[in-house]
């Protein structure tokens, strides 16, 4: 037996494991009869205000405008940027900017940010969040290069929490962005980039 294997047996001799029906039975009990919509109208305006207020840049965009606000933003900041295999490509057939689908984790740190889609993002917290998908990529890919550019589709943007968390899968990788990456961890000093991007721009595409 190894240290692993000993430290869980000792936890497992104090908290025994339930039995899968038991916790099933304890979780269908949990009364779920609170407000589960706080907003039905305004929806993308409300997320592109509360993603603003995490210092985040948010531009709205015809869908059909997609491409070259891409370019756009892209152009704006030379070098490489990492794309995941399944982002669509049209989404950045207007790009000049050379673009890396097969990346490793050691080469993100020399890009100079990435793109992605996103699997859902939440008005009311201004929360994007990632399941690391086909046009997602790896969680590595959305936290070591500095720069992020994320497309959220109209149709994915949820006016609440419940109804957001209804939209993901909990057995995927989920990564809740709220803003560009910051801590205020030391003497309450607001640093960015500490542990994800340094910035984040956000494209609504409606």
């Amino acid at each position: 037996m190894n240290a692993r294997e000993e430290i869980l047996r000792r936890v497992e001799g104090i908290v025994p494991t339930r039995p899968a029906a038991e916790v099933a039975a304890s979780y269908a009990r949990i009364d779920r009869s609170y407000l589960r919509r706080h907003h039905d109208g305004g929806v993308l305006d409300l997320f592109a205000e509360r993603v603003a207020d995490y210092r985040a840049t948010v531009l709205r965009v015809a869908e059909s405008g997609l491409a070259s606000a891409v370019a756009e933003r892209l152009a704006a900041r030379p070098g490489s940027y990492g794309v995941p295999v399944g982002l669509p490509e049209e989404w950045t057939s207007a790009v000049d900017a050379p673009l890396v689908r097969d990346f490793s984790v050691a080469s993100l740190d020399g890009l100079a940010g990435a793109v992605t889609g996103c699997a859902a993002a939440i008005a009311e917290t201004g929360t994007i969040v990632l399941d690391h998908g086909a046009a997602q990529g790896p969680r590595a890919l959305s936290l070591v290069p500095d720069y992020h550019l994320i497309v959220v589709l109209a149709g994915q943007v949820a006016p609440d929490v419940p109804e957001a968390l209804e939209r993901l899968d909990p057995s995927r990788p989920l990564t809740f962005v709220s803003g560009p990456s910051a801590t205020s961890d030391i003497e309450l000093s607001r640093v960015e980039g500490v542990h994800g991007p340094r910035t984040l721009e956000v494209l609504v595409a409606e």
